[in-house]
């Protein structure tokens, strides 16, 4: 990671997850399609049920993102030893993570619903759907912390199997759980949860196998292990702003979904809409996850040079892979609606809904790669600041006071007006950790530069 020609290096280490992801994305959509053939209803359930799937992904990934940019500093830095003691702490609160969400798929799943929906089938769905999602969710943050280590010592490859091979599964058991294919009981809406975290736990047991087998740079052993307050610290000092980040994203999804219950379908419009979205969005994260540990190591590093030119290439592929989605939504938006069995409602509130919300895939590449160059730099509160502004401060408001008008078609225009909002702000904390840190990366040891991230941060 810090010799390989940066553009090989980024290509190398992001294609793998670019793929894989995509893979997850694609099963996310296939799944909401085959669920779309039960009814309207339980497509819905699925919708709404996503605000707690986002939270529980977001602890996961954001507790690993944390673990991983920790990781890939003391790597750069030659601490092996310590670098053990990380990935054995990361390991500890990603358990104690999936108890609390098995806790909340036990006791408040069905208050969750009820507070969405009066239709009492959508709360049914919904509750079996969530439940197991929930109590059965050991597996995506057993998943996302072996994988975060692979990606950690540059072996991005392994990751991507584990995120192939579960998506397979998944799309496999999909229709079988779901209708009751080859002998199996016809489970529904509970069949597609079944299917889901079975893929989950077996890429999680492979992520691990991978570990122990390819991954000599991290030996872990529990032989002995006490959780360390000032390791754990660190990890969620960047781990906490990107658990906030994408958990404010769980925040305005309910949000939003209160405000469309007023209008029919819109609910499942915008379910829609966030499934679409992922296989838009999902190579971007790739991205982020093959950059975020080479900015990392290249800082502890002292490399400046490569710092930078790790940050322009990545907002140049971003932008690359949102101006094609643009151009996708804008040309195709009723065929791609049409993959989930819809109805002439849900066309006609989807069509303008895709065309004026992919607006803001213009600048939301740009947006997304420079939040996580915050958190490679361990200045991850710069885009919680962010994200809070752009999507409880402008976004939420604007949609519902769009929403008095009694047009959903003008509520979408929040997302392109929050994003504009994006660009201002991520500009702005651009320039000023660039000035504070970037630009001094190599004056001095990587204990001080991190120190004055802190300052800076402060």
């Amino acid at each position: 990671m810090g010799v390989m020609p940066i553009d090989k290096l980024l290509i190398s280490m992001s294609l793998p997850m670019m793929i894989s992801m995509l893979v997850q994305a694609l099963y996310n959509i296939v799944d909401s399609i085959f669920v779309s053939r039960i009814n309207e209803y339980a497509l819905r359930a699925v919708s709404l049920a996503f605000p707690i799937q986002t939270l529980m992904i977001a602890v996961s990934v954001g507790t690993a993102v944390g673990m991983n940019a920790f990781l890939s500093k003391t790597l750069g830095e030659k601490d092996f030893a310590k670098a053990d003691t990380i990935a054995a702490n990361g390991i500890f609160i990603e358990l104690i993570s999936y108890v609390a969400f098995a806790l909340i798929g036990i006791f408040a799943s069905g208050p969750f619903f009820a507070s969405q929906t009066e239709i009492s089938e959508v709360r049914e769905y919904g509750t079996v759907y969530l439940t197991i999602c929930c109590t059965a969710g050991i597996g995506i943050f057993m998943q996302t912390t072996f994988e975060r280590l692979l990606q950690s010592t540059g072996k991005t490859f392994y990751a991507m199997i584990t995120q192939g091979v579960g998506a397979i599964i998944n799309l496999i058991l999909d229709p079988v759980l779901i209708f009751g294919y080859l002998g199996m009981p016809r489970m529904g809406v509970a069949g597609a949860a079944a299917a889901t975290v079975a893929g989950q736990i077996v890429a999680a047991i492979l992520a691990v196998l991978f570990n122990v087998k390819y991954n000599k740079e991290i030996r872990l052993s529990f032989k002995g292990f006490r959780p360390n307050g000032r390791l754990i610290r660190h990890i969620y000092k960047v781990g906490i702003p990107s658990i906030v980040v994408q958990a404010i994203g769980s925040v305005m999804t309910y949000g939003m979904n209160l405000i469309l219950e007023a209008f029919g379908a819109a609910q499942t419009v915008f379910g829609i809409y966030f499934k679409l979205q992922s296989f838009i969005f999902m190579p971007i994260f790739g991205l982020n996850n093959g950059m975020v540990p080479i900015i990392a190591y290249n800082y502890g590093a002292g490399n400046q040079e490569r710092v930078v030119k790790v940050m322009k290439s990545s907002i140049r592929y971003a932008l690359i892979i949102m101006l094609a989605g643009l151009t996708v939504m804008e040309i195709f938006p009723a065929r791609l609606i049409g993959l989930f069995n819809a109805t002439p409602e849900i066309l006609v509130i989807g069509v303008p809904a895709l065309r004026t919300i992919c607006l803001s895939f213009c600048f939301a590449g740009y947006c997304i790669v420079v939040g996580s160059v915050f958190q490679a730099l361990g200045n991850g509160v710069y885009s919680m600041v962010v994200s809070i502004a752009r999507q409880l401060c402008v976004l939420l408001p604007v949609a519902y006071l769009l929403s008095l008008s009694g047009n959903v078609n003008l509520i979408w225009w929040a997302f392109p007006i929050a994003e504009l909002m994006s660009l201002c702000m991520s500009t702005f904390f651009l320039v000023r950790i660039n000035k504070k840190i970037i630009s001094h990366i190599g004056e001095s040891r990587p204990q001080e530069q991190a120190a004055d991230g802190d300052k800076g941060e402060e």
